[in-house]
């Protein structure tokens, strides 16, 4: 009986202390487990607290720091006035939830994904299209509870830019830089540094960008833009001169023959062209609507109207007479066949006839050559008569033409280059 109890008592001992021995394994297990102080661990940890609200401590208003802002203009929609930019930010904000015990993680900073915390949404206001996304799919973290993220914001704004003075246009265009905030709750930006990149594209170019305040949470960059005027005058400006100074060269061609007229015309149909290519690169209309369509009418009409005179004058070279207004004057006698007309016409002769031997049919024949005579000279000395007054004319409208074109280039480059137009730019805020 005392063996059998003591068996009992040994089995009982081995299984406790195998019961003992198998929990402090797995305690043992447990308490390595707790005690993973890695980098992924103390990811992890920071992911399971599935924090993915706005940090609000005192108030409902969180700053979100920008130390650092790249601004790029990306083109420039002269057709459309559209501004399309590129905005890099870096961001940083605090949040508390985030923050860890370095004597346990023995780390400053971690990396996180960006999809699995908080992270500020910034826009544009004035933007017509605006874009936000990640630099990366991951962002910083740091022991304190400070997290540090860059984003891209590609942004089209309406701009309406003053294209008054164009092709020697240059104006200012804002672009509100804004987080989301509601009622006095949501977030509110620290502006830090602004720097401009890649600063020329297409016809325009960036000179300068600066953060401006419209007030406290009304946060803006002015960006001031001018034209690179070198592909605009060629393409456009100078084409315009050129023309109208070979339509006041043709005045060296004669008025007969046809050769001017034909070449002034030329001239005009060659102008449309550039209006087509005009149309095509500035807008329909805008507060400032550009000078250089006025520019490009009153240059048509100069030379509709030298084509006009040109042929006017060569009618009155021809016939001493405007075409409406004045019926072109009879060139010599005319045969009507009658023998009293004929007789009267004879005795009614210049030049007298000497009778010399002959037949009566050769003194009528001479008679008839000496009045082919003269009136083919009075034909000729009317002709005369008629260029003479359709040069004296065309010389004179030369000159005019002249001065007028001089003096009309003088006061329109004066204008395009100094005249200033006033555009309001804030009319999204109001």
């Amino acid at each position: 009986m005392f063996l059998e109890t003591l068996i009992f008592l040994t089995q009982t001992l081995t299984r406790a202390t195998f019961l003992l021995v198998l929990l402090t394994a797995v305690s043992g297990s447990g308490d390595a487990k707790s005690r993973c102080t890695s980098r992924r661990c103390l990811a992890e940890m920071l992911i399971n607290k599935n924090i993915s609200s706005q940090p609000q401590y005192e108030n409902c208003t969180h700053v979100i720091r920008v130390p650092l802002m790249e601004y790029q203009t990306l083109s420039v929609d002269t057709k459309n006035l559209r501004l399309i930019s590129r905005l890099q930010a870096t961001v940083v904000w605090r949040d508390r939830e985030l923050a860890w015990d370095t004597s346990i993680y023995n780390y400053e900073e971690v990396i996180l994904p960006v999809d699995t915390i908080w992270t500020p949404e910034l826009h544009v206001t004035n933007g017509i299209l605006t874009t936000m996304e990640h630099s990366s799919r991951d962002l910083l973290a740091y022991s304190n509870g400070t997290v540090k993220h860059t984003v891209i914001i590609n942004a089209e704004v309406n701009c309406e830019v003053n294209l008054f003075n164009y092709p020697f246009a240059a104006d200012e265009c804002p672009v509100a830089i804004q987080a989301w905030s509601v009622d006095g709750c949501g977030t509110e930006l620290e502006l830090g540094h602004l720097r401009s990149v890649d600063s020329t594209h297409g016809d325009w170019k960036t000179d300068r960008v600066d953060y401006q305040k419209k007030r406290d949470d009304r946060n803006y960059i002015m960006v001031s833009l001018s034209i690179k005027y070198t592909n605009p005058f060629i393409t456009l400006l100078l084409p315009t001169i050129l023309i109208l100074l070979a339509d006041v060269v043709s005045f060296a061609l004669p008025l007969g023959g046809g050769e001017r007229n034909s070449f002034k015309v030329t001239l005009v149909l060659s102008f449309t062209l550039f209006l087509g290519i005009l149309n095509d690169k500035l807008p329909g209309d805008s507060e400032c609507s550009p000078i250089i369509r006025t520019h490009f009418c009153v240059c048509l009409v100069l030379l509709v109207l030298s084509m006009l005179v040109s042929l006017v004058l060569t009618r009155v070279a021809k016939d001493g007479g405007f075409i409406f207004c004045c019926c072109p004057k009879r060139s010599g006698p005319k045969n009507t066949g009658n023998k009293d007309d004929e007789e009267d016409d004879e005795a009614k002769a210049d030049i007298s006839v000497v009778q010399l031997s002959g037949s009566e049919e050769s003194n009528k024949m001479l008679r008839m050559v000496v009045n082919f005579l003269q009136a083919w000279e009075a034909k000729g000395e009317e002709s005369e008569r008629n260029i003479e007054l359709a040069n004296m004319l065309d010389q004179t409208f030369f000159w005019f033409y002249l001065v007028l074109g001089s003096v009309y280039f003088i006061s329109m480059t004066c204008v395009m280059v100094k005249f200033t137009c006033t555009v309001n730019h804030f009319d999204f805020w109001y």
